[in-house]
This record gives structure tokens, C-alpha cells and sequence, in this order.
């Protein structure tokens, strides 16, 4: 039973099953790890409920999120074990108030430097967690809007080590994850989107979108897929195969 299952209905359910009727979407065999935006603002400081959460960060999510953490810790275990390139995005700490994409003022005179203390809790909330934080040798994007492909190098890295396929995790999965899938996609990789390494504040729109996704951008698969996967199909990447055979 997919996740999205019970968001349809009547109608709605037969167009979509029409649609992927024939539409099988394949994995590659060169894939890349990507980490949506796994930070403490988008998480929150510790795992509690998400109106808990979001009286320290807005826009946390709380045990929401923490629950994805588990699952990425053992797909990056896996990714790291088969020589796969892990890649995690994080925003860009702007040093003033108001600027950004998500909090972008209308009012010019808003964008004064932020007072010390408000600049040191917005570059917490964009740190990746420790639990899962880069090791060297992992490509960290810093980025200015939803995708992770917007602005960045990230393209020159993926072909420099031959990928071909992504697998995203992170969040949110109707905001950051769903506009690095679509742009993925619009590269011409094979994109999966691995169902427990994923959340979103709101549930039904976290369901929605992995239903959208799975139908026109990529394949949604379970942790469990993910593993088998990497274990059974993935290879290095050029650079790290070049590496091993020195």
C-alpha cells in the first residue's frame, strides 16, 4: 500500500492509475546520495512535537523530521560502504534580515545586518545535524532557493564523478526535496525518492507529493528498496573507481 493511498479517491485514483499504466521508471547504476537540507531549523534542536519545535525554529518539523534521521543514517552507512558520492544541500546563511528566497522583504529598508545573536541562531538553524554530518570527501551545496541544482556547481560535480542517479532524502518533501527531484529530473538523471528519508510539516502535503513525484519525475521507493539497491546495482563513482584501482 503506497502512502498516498488514502488521499485517493473516485476518479482521481483511476486517472492515476491510468497514468502509470506502462510507465515503468528505472534506476540507474552510478547513483549519488542526496541530502535535502537535514539542518537544525528545518529539524528542529532535538526530537519533540512540531508546535514544540517550531517555538525555537518556524519552520521545523520537529519529531516529524527526527524520524527521517534513522533512515538516512543507514542509507548513508550503505552509500558510504559501495563508494557512492554523498551530497548534502544546506541554505546559505544571508547576514541580513529579510533577504532569501523564503523571507525575501518587500521592503528594502528591512534588509539591515541582523544583530549578532540573531545571525548565530540563523547559522545553527542552517547546520546539518550531527547525527548525520559530512565527512570529508562529501560535497556539501550551499544554496540560495528551493533546489539544490539552482545557482549551485552541483551539475559539474555529478558529471566530474559519472552519476547517473539520485537518491534524495530530506526535507521538505513539497518544498526542497520536490524542486531538487524536478530538477534532477529535468538533467536527465534517474531519480528515486526514498520514503522514509523524507518529511514535511504538513502530512498531507508530504503524502501529495511523493505521489506527484513517483508519477512524473521519478520513483518513490522504501528504505528497504534503497539498500537492496546500493547493495545490489550501485557502483562507485569514476573518481572513487579510479582511486581503488590505484
Amino acid at each position: 500500500m503506497a502512502i498516498w493511498d488514502d488521499v485517493l479517491a473516485g476518479t482521481d485514483r483511476a486517472v492515476f492509475e491510468a497514468f502509470l499504466r506502462g510507465n515503468v521508471k528505472e534506476l540507474g547504476k552510478r547513483p549519488a546520495i542526496v541530502v535535502v537540507d537535514v539542518t537544525y531549523g528545518f529539524v528542529g534542536l532535538k526530537s519533540e512535537p512540531i508546535l514544540e519545535s517550531m517555538r525555537t525554529y518556524r519552520g521545523a518539523c520537529g519529531d516529524i523530521g527526527w524520524a527521517s534521521v534513522g533512515p538516512i543514517q543507514e542509507l548513508l552507512a550503505m552509500g558510504r560502504d559501495r563508494g557512492v558520492p554523498i551530497v548534502y544541500s544546506t541554505p546559505i546563511t544571508d547576514e541580513r534580515r529579510g533577504a532569501g528566497w523564503a523571507g525575501r522583504a518587500r521592503d528594502r529598508s528591512r534588509l539591515e545586518l541582523l544583530r549578532k545573536e540573531e545571525l548565530e541562531r540563523r547559522r545553527l538553524g542552517y547546520t546539518i545535524i550531527k547525527e548525520i554530518e559530512p565527512r570529508p570527501g562529501d560535497i556539501v551545496i550551499n544554496k540560495r532557493g528551493p533546489s539544490a541544482f539552482l545557482g549551485t556547481p552541483l551539475v559539474s560535480y555529478l558529471n566530474e564523478l559519472d552519476v547517473d542517479t539520485l537518491l534524495v532524502t530530506g526535507g521538505t518533501t513539497s518544498g526542497c526535496v520536490r524542486a531538487t527531484v524536478v530538477d534532477g529530473a529535468s538533467y536527465g538523471y534517474y531519480v528515486g525518492i526514498v520514503e522514509e528519508g523524507t518529511f514535511d510539516r504538513f502530512l498531507i502535503s508530504h503524502k501529495v507529493s511523493l505521489m506527484d513525484m513517483h508519477a512524473k519525475y521519478g520513483t518513490v521507493i522504501s528504505l528497504t528498496e534503497a539498500l537492496s539497491y546500493l547493495r545490489s546495482r550501485a557502483e562507485p563513482a569514476l573518481g572513487r573507481r579510479q582511486l581503488s584501482a590505484v
